[in-house]
């Protein structure tokens, strides 16, 4: 066989093998699924106008959700029915803390934010998060959330995303759940990421 014809079928093999291990690598032929692309870089301001990324999100559970503070009913509604879940959790809820991440940067600035989280239905570990246009957009674009402007004037809404992002204490996603759960439901599902986490 001619020497030149063995290299090419020597990197051929090699290509190959290459290959197969670079899918190996990327989980080509496990049979886990990936993890969701939920989550990720983002520089935001909390309700006391710090400076705040995702490394706040270590060390405890966050339930995390995306609205607005003028929002009329489905923010309300998420935020009594994660304080009514964490009720429910008890001792367990010392581990949650939820997030609020505003679309609504014209209107929510940290002092809108702290007065809107300063409702007694609201647990008081709740973290308000803001930014620049920018900043919220970074932000939902790392979350996969959806949100948009509504009408003209200061009477204006937003439509967005109503699902809450469950992250783990080393700031990974773990599942959505959804809008409008009974919070018995929303407390069951933390409870059973928390145990398998």
């Amino acid at each position: 066989m001619p020497r030149h014809r063995l290299y090419l079928i020597l990197a051929c093999v090699v290509a190959a093998l290459v290959t197969a291990g670079l899918a190996f690598r990327a989980g080509v032929f496990n049979s886990a699924p990936a993890p969701a692309a939920v989550g990720g870089p983002f520089q935001l301001v909390d309700q006391d106008g710090r400076p705040t990324t995702e490394k706040v999100l270590k060390g405890q559970w966050n339930a995390v959700f995306f609205g607005f503070t003028y929002c009329p009913d489905v923010c309300p509604g998420t935020l009594q029915g994660l304080a009514a879940a964490t009720d429910i959790l008890g001792p367990k809820a010392k581990n949650l803390r939820i997030v609020f991440v505003s679309v609504d940067p014209g209107r929510d600035d940290a002092k809108q934010m702290k007065a809107y989280l300063s409702a007694d239905y609201v647990p008081k570990t709740t973290l308000g998060l803001t930014g620049t246009p920018e900043q919220v957009a970074a932000a939902a674009k790392a979350y996969r959330v959806y949100y948009a402007k509504v009408g003209d004037g200061p009477g204006y809404t937003v439509d967005h995303s109503t699902a809450i992002y469950l992250m783990d204490p080393k700031g990974r996603f773990v599942t959505v759940i959804p809008y409008n759960l009974p919070p018995e439901d929303i407390a069951r599902r933390i409870a059973d990421a928390m145990r398998g986490g």
